[in-house]
């Protein structure tokens, strides 16, 4: 079976989120279910761009949609347990941002999953892609050979 490695960009960290997993979360393997992850990873998203000042539906005057996304599983949840999602934003192409997640169990620090997804704004008129504003590239870390799309 072939399966993705994924590779968290530590250095792009902006944000830290600590959600419980719900009891609707759990699937029939008794354990965080994929769908509940997905929605799991959006709060985290949602909040880590909130703290720079940004929301989902208006990055630049535009709002995001999610292009693709992986997932490499590396552990698993179960309800109660308390979760750290990191987000990293880890560079940009010209019309898509690309968004890392890490997450890991509370009590015992156990690397749960690590996602990528890239995410493209979109012009609500035409329903195009557009190339990523200024202003929403300046959110992103330069450190460590990090692109912003302007280097």
């Amino acid at each position: 079976m072939q399966r993705i490695r994924l590779e968290f960009p530590s250095e792009a960290v902006v944000h830290r989120h600590s959600l419980s997993v719900r009891i609707t979360d759990m699937n029939y393997g008794r354990h965080l279910g994929h769908d509940a992850l997905i929605s799991l990873l959006h709060e985290a998203r949602a909040a880590a761009l909130d703290s720079l000042g940004v929301k989902e539906w208006d990055l630049g005057g535009y709002p995001s949609v999610v292009a693709d996304l992986a997932v490499q599983y590396q552990g698993e949840a179960r309800w109660p347990d308390t979760l750290i999602i990191e987000t990293a934003l880890a560079g940009a192409q010209r019309k898509a941002l690309t968004v890392f997640h890490r997450v890991v169990r509370e009590s015992d620090q156990r690397l749960i999953a690590t996602a990528r997804l890239n995410l493209l704004l979109v012009d609500i008129e035409t329903g195009r892609p557009v190339s990523i504003p200024a202003s929403v590239l300046a959110l992103l870390p330069r450190a460590n050979g990090v692109s912003r799309g302007d280097d």
